[in-house]
């Protein structure tokens, strides 16, 4: 019985390699889809994790679709009123640029932002205090093509906008004393973003809109803020207050369910292709067996006449089937795997956090999930195929060949 599948296999070469190139391409986009999305997925939630950000909340100004509260010195007061709440910080977005006329001083042009608890990008050196206090700068290693590192710990000059009218503004000068500088691989509020301490943001962002800090704040106030809640248990009972209070309010761990962009369409992508492998599997191994079935037919009625079983006959096309399924799954596992690799470093400074290699793989029921789609799926469409080509009977054959 065994010379059987050998005989369907050679003579169902063209077939098999167009089975096993259709499948392998399927399961590369499958495995480099579900390998790029498990290393974002890993290297947000191990920066949440490192950061506190179980126990935080985005607060926003801006929410698309409805109107929601701003965040100017009275909202913020009702926030840090609701119960559970240790802290919000308010994040002012402004600018520096370069603050000095002589010509060997850098040129930069920076968008500041206050540091806030979920600021945690990897210092590269010097050290940031807790709080990091008014006059105090943190940049990036490198900026507008400046290396910053050789500033840190010395006053460096630098230049705000003062607005002097509607659409007129004039130069303030200031100096601001570096205490350290991140990897500028950690990009969560953008590239070329200088830290202040939150008052000197307000400051900065006042100015810019001619007002004085204290009107600034009353008036326009900040574009979001981070909420500290004093337990990871009470963080769901403080957003639902939040809401009921008009904040658009939302935990910052959600940043691990809502990847950006593309990588959220991938999440839900690996997980569809992985039915989507098992359904093409099904119909390429059904069609096949039908077809090597019918176009030797002759050859295998002559066997099943003197007693072979119909299920030993449906069973013919099983041997080179799972193994075709089988070397698809490895072949198109690894070569995913490999592509989405080539992609790690776009993914990190899309993300702005360091991905590494063992971040990408995915887990070991996800693998093996894709791995054993081809071969299952077409094992059951070889069955399915066989079933119906072997309704045919196998005397009629035969009797031509007699």
């Amino acid at each position: 019985m065994w010379r059987w599948p050998g005989a369907v296999l050679r003579r169902s070469n063209s077939s098999i390699r167009s089975t096993l190139g259709l499948l392998v391409v399927l399961t590369v986009l499958v495995s480099g889809l579900a390998s790029v999305t498990t290393g974002a997925r890993t290297a947000v939630e191990r920066e949440l994790l490192r950061s506190g950000g179980l126990t935080q909340l985005d607060v926003s100004s801006l929410e698309t679709g409805r109107a929601v509260r701003e965040l100017d010195a009275e909202n913020l007061d009702r926030v840090r009123d609701v119960a559970h709440v240790v802290e919000a910080v308010p994040d002012h977005v402004s600018s520096i640029y370069t603050g000095s006329a002589d010509p060997n001083a850098p040129t930069f042009d920076l968008t500041t932002h206050s540091w806030r608890p979920s600021t945690r990008p990897t210092i590269v050196r010097g050290e940031v205090p807790r709080p990091l206090r008014p006059g105090q700068l943190v940049l990036p290693v490198h900026g507008s093509g400046v290396d910053f590192n050789r500033f840190v710990g010395e006053e460096l000059p630098v230049a705000y906008t003062r607005a002097t009218g509607e659409r007129s503004g004039t130069p303030a000068h200031t100096t601001f004393e570096v205490v350290a500088t991140y990897d500028p691989g950690w990009r969560f509020d953008g590239p070329d973003t200088a830290y202040v301490a939150p008052e000197t943001a307000a400051v900065l962002a006042a100015a810019k809109a001619g007002m004085s800090p204290e009107r600034y704040r009353s008036t326009t106030g900040a574009t979001s803020a981070v909420v500290s809640v004093s337990e990871q248990r009470n963080v769901p009972t403080v957003v639902e207050k939040l809401r009921e209070l008009g904040f658009s309010a939302s935990p910052v761990a959600d940043r691990v369910r809502n990847l950006p962009g593309v990588l959220g369409a991938a999440e839900l992508g690996y997980r569809i292709g992985i039915l989507v492998v098992l359904a093409v599997a099904v119909l390429t191994g059904s069609s096949s067996a039908r077809s090597g079935l019918h176009h030797r037919f002759s050859e295998l009625a002559v066997p099943r006449i003197p007693g072979d079983s119909v299920s030993g006959i449906r069973r013919i096309p099983l041997g080179g089937t799972v193994l075709t399924g089988l070397l698809a799954g490895v072949v198109g596992g690894t070569a995913g795997f490999g592509g989405a690799l080539l992609l790690r470093g776009s993914l990190e400074r899309l993300l702005g956090l360091e991905v590494g290699v063992t971040d990408m793989l995915p887990s070991p029921l996800w693998g093996a999930a894709l791995v054993l789609a081809p071969p299952i799926g077409l094992a059951v469409g070889a069955l399915l195929g066989g079933h119906v080509a072997l309704r045919r009977d196998p005397h009629t054959p035969a009797r031509s060949q007699a």
